[in-house]
């Protein structure tokens, strides 16, 4: 082989392998991302380029995971405490202040029934006893349950004994005026108490189903970063293609499906969740009673149905960021060592 071929096949191997290949991405992005300077125009900057690529991609992986793992457990954090506290509190305060209003009128009207009234008050102690599983609330709530459910067994005592006394006796008189005080005082009687505990119930249920502008921010900041480092991936593949004359690279292209597909699924789930809350907030804001009550309760818990498994998925979020920076890693390594360790 004659000397202008030999330099003609080495010029060609340089076109192939880029010597001279001046890189898209600027220089700094590469110093941002402490790959050291870039070497001079005279000598390959392949492994530079690579570098600087593979390092691009393992930041705004880590990012992508941390911002939206964040973002994700922003708001399904507080759907669970949604579904097995606050929404049945409230749910059962509204149950035990109907029943208590319905054994009141009973209790008081031309011809009580002593059935029904012990039946009501058992249906409000049921629900003040549920709503004291459900750990509504702190210490300060869970006292003020334990003093209405002794203040329901004094009014019971009341209206038991009114029960026992002759129709239209004073004794009868005073027992129900007594039981109606208790029932009704201002402030410290039942049904003040329990709507005060209602009202702050629905306050707890308005900051777990809010989506403040931190829950705005870090879905706005996880979007861009799905888009950059899906455009990130796009190029690289671009890069390996026109520098290493390989048309696809599969772990780039397995590392750009589980983005979108992860991303996707993980904006249904959250969508989902919200639309539930939303509505739960919307059902429990209004006042019920009767068979009102009782639906309520069934429509909260179809509304909320299945956000436990939707929050368990805040633990893939970490397992496929490690996953999406492991096929990074592995895409690649190999063109990078395969190009540093090239005889010459």
């Amino acid at each position: 082989m004659s000397v202008d071929v030999r330099a003609r096949a080495g010029l060609g191997m340089h076109a192939a392998t880029g010597p001279r290949d001046r890189d898209p991405l600027p220089r700094l992005l590469g110093r941002l991302l402490g790959a050291g300077r870039r070497p001079p125009d005279r000598g390959s900057t392949t492994v530079y380029d690579l570098s600087v690529r593979r390092r691009l991609l393992l930041a705004l992986s880590a990012l992508l995971t941390l911002t939206l793992f964040l973002s994700y457990e922003g708001v399904h954090a507080d759907a669970n405490p949604l579904r097995t506290s606050s929404a049945p509190a409230v749910v059962a305060i509204d149950t035990a202040l109907y029943a208590l209003g319905e054994a009141q009128a009973n209790a008081t009207g031309a011809t009580p029934s002593t059935s029904e009234i012990q039946k009501q008050i058992s249906v409000a102690a049921q629900s003040l006893a549920v709503a004291a599983a459900d750990d509504v609330g702190g210490p300060a709530d869970r006292q003020a349950l334990q003093t209405v459910a002794g203040l329901i067994t004094g009014y019971t005592g009341m209206v038991q004994q009114a029960q026992l006394q002759p129709e239209r006796s004073v004794l009868r008189d005073a027992y129900l005026s007594y039981a109606t005080s208790m029932l009704k005082a201002e402030e410290t009687g039942i049904e003040d108490r329990l709507k005060l505990l209602q009202d702050q119930q629905r306050a707890v249920v308005g900051r777990q189903t809010s989506f403040g502008w931190l829950l705005w921010l870090g879905w706005s900041v996880a979007a861009l970063f799905v888009l950059a480092l899906g455009a990130a991936l796009l190029e690289t593949q671009l890069f390996l293609r026109r520098r290493f004359r390989r048309r696809y690279n599969r772990q780039l292209i397995a590392a750009g499906a589980l983005l979108a597909g992860g991303f996707a699924v993980l904006v249904l789930f959250t969508v989902w969740t919200r639309q539930g809350m939303t509505d739960t907030r919307g059902l429990l804001d209004r006042v019920v009673a009767g068979q009102a009550v009782t639906d309520a309760g069934q429509h909260a818990a179809s509304y909320l149905a299945h956000t436990g498994l939707r929050a368990a998925a805040s633990a893939w979020i970490v397992i496929g960021g490690i996953v999406l920076m492991a096929l990074t890693e592995t895409g690649l390594r190999q063109h990078i060592n395969d190009y540093r360790f090239r005889p010459r």
